[in-house]
C-alpha cells in the first residue's frame, strides 16, 4: 500500500490522519509485521492491518487519538485470543501515530522518497513521544546507526508485467492486474484500442509490439492476447528467445498450443524455450471462459510467478541475517 503519498494527500485535503503500523507479530495472526493502515478523521481508512476485531478497535482507538489531538505515538500490545476472541490466537503489537499539517514538511519528503521506488528509513521515538525518521540506504544500512533506532521499509518494488492485445479480455486482465503488485506496460497497436480510463501503474503504447518487446524491462512476463494468432506467435517467439524475460504466457487452447509448438520449432526456437511456454494461460482447473474468469486466473498465476521469483532472494536475505 502506498503509505506517504496518501497521507500527505489527506493530511492536505482533511488537515490530519493516523498511521496504524503492525509493529511486531507473533504466532499466529491475520498479517505479518510491517503492514499499515490509515484512518482519516471522519473514520474512511486504507489499508488492513487484519480485519475482524483487531482492525476494528484499531480503528476505534485510531480515530480517538485523532479526535483528542494527541502527538505522541501510541502503543497496543495485543493478545488476539484472550482479548479479542480471535481463534488464530497470536499476539500483535500495534502503534498510532497522528499527523496534521504541521508535518507536511517531513511528511513531504517521505512522500517523495516513495514515489521515486522502494525505501528504508532509521525510526526512533523522540523524547517528545514523536517518532523521528531518517531516509537510509537499505542496502549498505543494515543495522541502525543510533541506538534505539529500528530499520522501517516503505513502498513495494513492481514487479513488471508486459501485456499484449487490448481486447476484451486484455481490459479485464489490466483491471485484475491494477490493485496487485505489478507495473504494467500495455501494448497494442490499433488506433483506439485502449479504454478512455486506465488504471495507475499501466502504461499503454502503441508502438509496433517486436519493438516494445525489445526495450522491456528486465525479469519481465510476458502475456500474450493479441487479436492476431500471427502476431502472437510473432511475440511469442521473440520473447522465448529474449535475454532476460522470465516467462511467457499465451492465452489459447490445447490446440493452438501444439500448432504453436511446432512452428516455434521450425523458427529454430530451442525446444527447452518452447516447453517453458505458458499455454493455456492461468491456473488449470478454472474452466470459464467470461473475460472476468480468465482475467483472475492469469492473474492469480502471475501472483504464484512473482512469489516463487521472490522466494530464493528472501531465503538469501534471511541466510545473510542468521549469517
Amino acid at each position: 500500500m502506498e503509505v506517504w503519498p496518501r497521507i500527505e494527500a489527506i493530511v492536505e485535503a482533511h488537515g490530519a490522519c493516523a498511521l496504524v503500523s503492525l509493529v511486531a507479530a507473533r504466532g499466529s495472526t491475520p498479517r505479518e509485521a510491517g503492514v499499515r493502515m490509515i484512518v482519516r478523521p471522519d473514520g474512511a481508512f486504507h489499508g488492513t492491518i487484519g480485519g475482524g476485531a483487531l482492525e476494528w478497535q484499531a480503528l476505534a482507538r485510531a480515530q480517538a487519538v485523532l479526535a483528542r489531538g494527541e502527538r505522541a505515538v501510541v502503543t497496543i500490545d495485543q493478545a488476539l485470543g484472550p482479548d479479542l476472541g480471535q481463534c488464530c490466537g497470536g499476539h500483535v503489537r500495534l502503534s498510532i501515530e497522528a499527523f496534521d499539517t504541521g508535518d507536511l514538511e517531513e511528511i513531504g519528503t517521505l512522500a517523495a522518497a516513495e514515489r521515486a521506488g522502494p525505501f528504508a528509513v532509521a525510526a526512533r521515538r523522540h523524547a517528545c513521544g514523536r517518532m523521528i525518521r531518517r531516509i537510509v540506504d537499505p542496502e549498505n544500512d543494515v543495522a541502525p546507526a543510533v541506538a534505539g533506532e529500528a530499520i522501517e521499509h516503505f513502498g513495494e518494488r513492481l514487479a513488471n508485467i508486459l501485456l499484449f492485445g487490448a481486447g476484451h479480455v486484455g481490459r479485464a486482465v489490466v483491471l485484475a492486474l491494477a490493485p496487485l503488485p505489478f507495473r504494467v506496460t500495455w501494448c497494442d497497436e490499433r488506433p483506439g484500442a485502449f479504454p478512455a480510463t486506465i488504471p495507475g501503474h499501466v502504461e499503454p503504447t502503441a508502438s509496433p509490439a517486436l519493438a516494445v518487446l525489445a526495450r522491456a524491462a528486465p525479469d519481465v512476463q510476458v502475456l500474450v492476447m493479441t487479436h492476431s494468432h500471427q502476431l502472437d506467435l510473432d511475440i511469442v517467439a521473440a520473447a522465448l528467445v529474449q535475454p532476460g524475460v522470465a516467462g511467457v504466457g499465451l492465452i489459447g487452447s490445447a490446440t493452438k498450443k501444439a500448432r504453436f509448438t511446432r512452428r516455434l520449432a521450425e523458427l529454430g526456437v530451442p525446444a527447452a524455450r518452447i516447453r517453458a511456454l505458458r499455454c493455456p494461460i492461468g491456473l488449470a482447473g478454472i474452466s470459464g471462459k467470461e473475460p472476468a474468469v480468465i482475467a483472475a486466473s492469469i492473474a492469480a498465476e502471475c501472483l504464484m510467478l512473482r512469489e516463487a521469483r521472490a522466494a530464493p532472494a528472501h531465503a538469501k536475505v534471511h541466510a545473510g541475517r542468521r549469517a
